[in-house]
This record gives structure tokens, C-alpha cells and sequence, in this order.
């Protein structure tokens, strides 16, 4: 146990963020160094419960005591290997992660919880700073090839584990760069893109092949694949994204956000000098109150925006947990989230009726108050007679989600069953409904956490060496659960 008494002594604390008319002037990560002493002290509000809920809500099944005490008494690297012993990127999870170990965590039933996620963030960046992560070599080579299809973060945990095992991989990805949603869904502000990219260094020197600007269903098939491969893991996402179908949405300047935020990264990485959807100098609206809309908003903040609302249907979440919402379940109350916190307006209990514009451009919309109610259990949004207000909007970005995986060459090229939700069918082994394919990640769990990605990229990764090899020493610490397989 860190310190008997550290809970009682201590008050949860974070990192400085740094002053908002400061970082909207650079694409930097938002947070001030965090000191080591302080974050020992931090360490030191773990408990050790005899019954550790925080891993239990975490999908990894983290050792989150030990690395807590480990970082307590200043034993950096016995703490990384605690770390990396259930998660091969805590770097990503550190940073992108909304934490359902602190939700969990027992102190969090009348106190502030243990900062989980600082502290783990905080050991995977001084292990770096001080060399203690390094390539991991398989002992042996077993001779078979492993195709992974996509890039992201459960595609990535699924590669590293199953070249580890020995196994020869390659990593298929269709954009410019590995990484996925990783490296062009999130902001540069959330997750600096050079921690990603020593830990794709990492992967290489291992062993895993990445190939990038390959399409699989266009540029080269599924049967090219199976014949080259002995087995294929698609992790490939839920990229299918959630539209709205209403008057006007035929109109220029209305995109989705997964057309708007890759661009705004790919001038970061250099690879163009302007983004050809911006929100400088324009009234942005954003359709979706979730972290990508959050994302949208701190970009278009950053562009120069010259109002943001960000619009959500749902009814604005209450600041404490209400008593239907007990720990240690997830707390659905109001947050702020660093870009929040930069600028913009928040629209609760709103919806949408009419895009307007002038010459094929939309230039505001129009929209209804609506009160939540159930009938049956089925939930419903009832527009509130005389709240009708119109906006101004010359940019609108819809970011409401995703409904399932892409339809497209690859699914049709493989043959892989759909569950009702359109994700891959699964089976409690990761394999679909086609011999020596697996799935993992948001294609077939449907959109989720990046720590649920990771977390079952290392299941996926364990079945499939258990298939080519007979058996496995690879950690498996979910099961699917998405509908099963027919």
C-alpha cells in the first residue's frame, strides 16, 4: 500500500493546463509538466483495496495498485513493466482514455478518486525520457504470417502481441501513415502525433511491417490476402458515420467531422500548408455534444473561428451523481473538457429541423427545443411548441457518432457476416464467420473507447496464436460482446 494515510492527507490534484489565450495560439498538448514529487504524492491516495474495483473497470484489467505504490516510492521502471504488462500503449490511453478506472475506483464513492490516468501517463513518458522502453524480440520465429487490416489502436495492440509471439506480420493500412483515428482523428492538441510515432518506431524494430496507401478490397483483394497470409485480423473500425437526413443537407459547407479533423491534421504534420475546410472568420455549429465534437471545437477555435455553438439533443447532464447513477458506474455528469473550457457555446436539449443557405451554401439553420421522454422504454425527443430559434452557420459539422463498419469492397470481398447493429459478427473467439478472419476493435464491438480497442486488439491476437500454433501465452482480458455468430 502507497501510504496508509495518503488519502486522508492528500486532495486529488492535476496538471496546470496552460492559460487559454496561450495554447489556442499553437496546436500543443493543453497540460504544464506535472513534477514527480507531486505526482508521487498523488500515487500515495491509492488505497490498495482488497477488492480493486479500478481494475475491474478498466477493460485491460491494469494493475493500477501496484504501478500506484511502484510510482509511490519512486521505482520508475518496476512501474513501466507493471504498466506494459496489460497495455501496450499507455502513452495513447494515458493521454485519449475517459478513465472508467477512476469511475471505479473506491475512494470515488465520497472523495475525489485516485488520479489513475495521470499517473499512468506519467510513467509511460519518463520511461521514455529515461530509455527504459526498448524493441521486445520474439525468442522464436514460428514461420506463419499474420495480415492485419487497419491501423488503429486495436489493430496495433493485435500486431505488437502477435509479433512478439513470433509470428511474421503486416499491417495494412489505407491513409499515408499508420495510426488510424489516432493519427488523424484526434487533434494534435490531445495527443502530440510524435508519441505515436516512436511507438510505431518501436513496432518496426520489432519485426511488424507496415504497409500504408493500400486500400484492401482496391488494392489488393481479400483472396490476395488469404492465399498470402495464414490468418487475417480486420481492425478496421466503425467509420460509417451518423448522418442527418433533413432539409438542406445538400448544401456546401456541411461535412462530417471525420472530413473536417483530418485535414486540420494533415497541416500539422506538414503535409499541406492550409486546410481546405476551415472555420476561420465563419459561425461554425457543431452537431454532436461527444469528445469529437469537443474535437471539432478546439480546432475550429485554434482556426479562428468567429462563433462555435456545439449543439446535443440530450437534456445537459447534472453536476453530481444523481441517485440512479450509483458508483461504480459511469458518473453521467457535466463536463468540461479542455477545449470547452477555450471558448464556444453549449446547446443542451436541441435539435436540428432545417439547414438554410444562398446559392447552393448554407448559411444558418433552424431549430426546436425538445424535452426527453420514454414510452415503453423507448426513448424519444418532443419539440417544446414556440422554442424555435434560427443560427447562423457558414460552417456545420456533424458529429454525432458512428453507426457500424464501412460498407464497401472489403466486407463485400470477404464475405463476413454483419450483426443487426452492422459490426462483424463474432464469435467468442474473435473469428468471423469466414475461416482464419478475425475482427476487432470498434468494427466489431461498434464504437467505443480506445482502451476497449486495445483491450481486445490483445484478446483477438491471443485466439490467433492459439489457432496457428495450437496454444498460447498471449493475455486475453475481454470477450466479445457484440452478437454472436449465427
Amino acid at each position: 500500500m502507497a501510504d496508509p494515510r495518503g488519502f486522508l492527507k492528500h486532495g486529488r490534484q492535476l496538471p496546470t493546463r496552460r492559460p487559454v489565450p496561450v495554447r489556442l495560439l499553437d496546436w500543443k498538448e493543453v497540460y504544464e509538466d506535472f513534477p514527480a514529487a507531486d505526482l508521487q504524492q498523488q500515487a500515495s491516495r491509492c488505497m490498495d483495496c482488497g477488492i480493486p474495483f479500478c481494475n475491474n473497470g478498466c477493460p485491460l484489467g491494469n494493475l493500477i495498485p501496484d504501478w500506484n505504490d511502484l510510482t509511490h516510492n519512486g521505482q520508475w521502471t518496476d512501474a513501466i513493466e507493471r504498466l506494459h504488462a496489460t497495455n501496450n500503449f499507455p502513452e495513447f490511453t494515458g493521454r485519449l482514455c475517459p478513465a472508467p478506472c477512476e469511475a471505479a475506483c473506491v475512494l470515488g464513492i465520497n472523495e475525489p478518486p485516485v488520479t489513475i490516468k495521470q499517473i499512468e501517463v506519467e510513467i509511460v513518458d519518463r520511461a521514455w525520457a529515461q530509455g527504459d522502453i526498448a524493441p521486445v524480440s520474439p525468442t522464436a520465429a514460428t514461420s506463419k504470417r499474420v495480415a492485419v487490416v487497419g491501423s488503429g489502436p486495436a489493430g496495433l495492440a493485435a500486431a505488437q502481441q502477435l509479433t512478439r509471439a513470433g509470428h511474421e506480420v503486416v499491417v495494412y493500412e489505407r491513409d499515408d501513415r499508420p495510426g488510424g483515428l489516432l493519427r488523424y482523428g484526434i487533434p494534435e492538441f490531445k495527443m502530440e502525433k510524435r508519441h505515436l510515432d516512436r511507438r510505431l518506431d518501436q513496432m518496426r524494430a520489432e519485426g511488424t511491417s507496415f504497409v500504408c496507401n493500400t486500400a484492401v478490397g482496391v488494392d489488393v483483394s481479400a483472396d490476395e490476402l488469404q492465399e498470402a497470409f495464414d490468418a487475417v485480423v480486420l481492425a478496421c473500425g466503425a467509420t460509417e458515420a451518423r448522418d442527418l437526413p433533413i432539409p438542406g443537407r445538400e448544401l456546401d459547407g456541411i461535412h462530417q467531422a471525420m472530413e473536417y479533423l483530418p485535414i486540420a491534421n494533415h497541416v500539422q504534420q506538414g503535409d499541406i500548408a492550409e486546410p481546405s475546410i476551415t472555420a476561420e472568420g465563419k459561425h461554425v455549429i457543431i452537431i454532436g455534444g461527444g469528445d469529437t465534437g469537443a474535437d471539432c471545437l478546439g480546432t475550429a477555435l485554434r482556426q479562428g473561428a468567429k462563433s462555435i455553438n456545439q449543439f446535443e439533443i440530450m437534456p445537459r447532464p447534472p453536476d453530481e451523481r444523481p441517485a440512479s447513477n450509483p458508483w461504480p458506474t459511469w458518473p453521467m455528469i457535466y463536463r468540461v473538457s479542455s477545449a470547452h473550457e477555450e471558448g464556444g457555446e453549449r446547446e443542451y436539449a436541441i435539435n436540428t429541423t432545417e439547414f438554410t443557405g444562398s446559392d447552393g451554401r448554407v448559411t444558418g439553420l433552424s431549430s426546436v427545443r425538445v424535452e426527453q421522454s420514454f414510452t415503453d422504454g423507448r426513448m424519444s425527443f418532443e419539440p417544446i411548441a414556440g422554442s424555435e430559434r434560427d443560427f447562423p452557420a457558414d460552417l456545420v459539422l456533424l458529429a454525432m457518432g458512428f453507426t457500424g463498419a464501412e460498407p464497401g469492397p472489403l466486407l463485400e470481398q470477404f464475405g463476413v457476416e454483419l450483426d443487426a447493429r452492422g459490426n462483424v459478427a463474432r464469435d467468442d473467439s474473435w473469428s468471423t464467420s469466414v475461416e482464419g478472419v478475425f475482427v476487432c476493435g470498434d468494427m466489431g464491438r461498434g464504437q467505443s473507447l480506445i482502451v476497449w480497442a486495445i483491450a481486445e486488439g490483445r484478446s483477438a491476437a491471443a485466439s490467433v496464436d492459439r489457432l496457428l500454433t495450437g496454444h498460447t501465452l498471449l493475455p486475453s482480458p475481454v470477450t466479445p460482446t457484440a452478437a454472436p455468430l449465427r
